[in-house]
């Protein structure tokens, strides 16, 4: 599996599996041993996807030792602060049992962020945490972040697909040596991208499917990756994309697919920001 360097040091997979949206615990605990069983070596979860007790049993029903697995999971923002980090940390060890995380996330950019990245720097210090990041930060609050904390970000995990490039954001975090990762590659099926004309002929090219194509066009930018599915097929051919290279010309293609729009969130969606902050889950 190929790896990219944080900017602490730390090895990271550039191909993950992720599991938002997989609420049936056994269907996830499965999906998440098929993909370790495939060659996935970053699992990727979140206290508010509910499912960290299924990924924890996944990982250890895989038999793979704990130092080959690298295991993201999101603090939400009912926990955010400084008291309330640290015990939803602990919690999230527990759900998945494990002795330490490789890479901790604030999940959204609300409530007492800066208390939690306090907590998350004595945990990331402590050695509880390999690394510590963010996630849907937007290169303003990300900037922020950096400006007034000691540890730098390692990690921002965005929403990144062929309608939504990122293209200025990856390059302000490269200049902040801010790793960016991509959630929703496929944009959840979104404008009927599977039967995009342009992916698809692409795909033909290479004998490729235009998932593989999208995750490799994802790679060949330099982007962290985290796929999902509940078919093992999917699981399977999703990681088998390491055996081609797009030419550059159709990297240019793809480019002209950008809306360089969200398809999740509208900017200053005050009903959305007041939503996330009423979420609570059972955690």
């Amino acid at each position: 599996m190929q790896k990219i360097m944080l900017n602490n040091g730390v090895e990271m997979p550039i191909l993950g599996f992720g599991v938002f949206q997989i609420q049936d615990e056994k269907e996830c605990e499965q999906a998440v041993y098929d993909a370790l069983m495939a060659g996935y070596r970053l699992i990727d979860t979140a206290a508010a996807y509910q499912n960290e007790q299924a990924v924890g049993r996944g990982i250890k029903r895989s038999g793979i030792h704990r130092e080959e697995i690298f295991v993201t999971t999101k603090l939400w923002i009912q926990d955010a602060g400084y008291d309330t980090a640290k015990r939803a940390f602990e919690k999230a060890l527990d759900r998945l049992q494990l002795d330490y995380l490789d890479l901790y996330l604030i999940h959204q950019p609300y409530g007492d962020i800066y208390g939690s990245w306090r907590a998350m720097e004595e945990m990331y210090h402590e050695g509880k945490i390999k690394a510590i990041g963010v996630s849907n930060f937007q290169n303003d609050r990300l900037l922020d972040l950096i400006l007034h904390h000691k540890v730098k970000p390692a990690v921002n995990q965005v929403e990144t697909h062929p309608f939504l490039q990122q293209t200025e954001s990856a390059q302000f975090m490269k200049e902040q040596t801010v790793q960016i990762e991509s959630w929703g590659p496929f944009a959840e099926g979104k404008k009927d991208i599977f039967n995009n004309e342009v992916l698809v002929a692409i795909g033909q090219k290479y004998n490729k499917s235009v998932a593989q194509v999208i995750l490799r066009w994802l790679i060949q930018r330099g982007i962290v990756v985290i796929p999902k599915s509940v078919r093992k097929e999917r699981i399977i051919e999703n990681i088998n994309i390491f055996d081609f290279n797009l030419k550059e010309e159709d990297m240019d293609l793809i480019q002209t697919l950008d809306t360089n729009e969200s398809l999740f969130n509208r900017p200053n969606d005050m009903a959305r920001v007041n939503s996330l902050n009423t979420m609570r889950f059972n955690i």
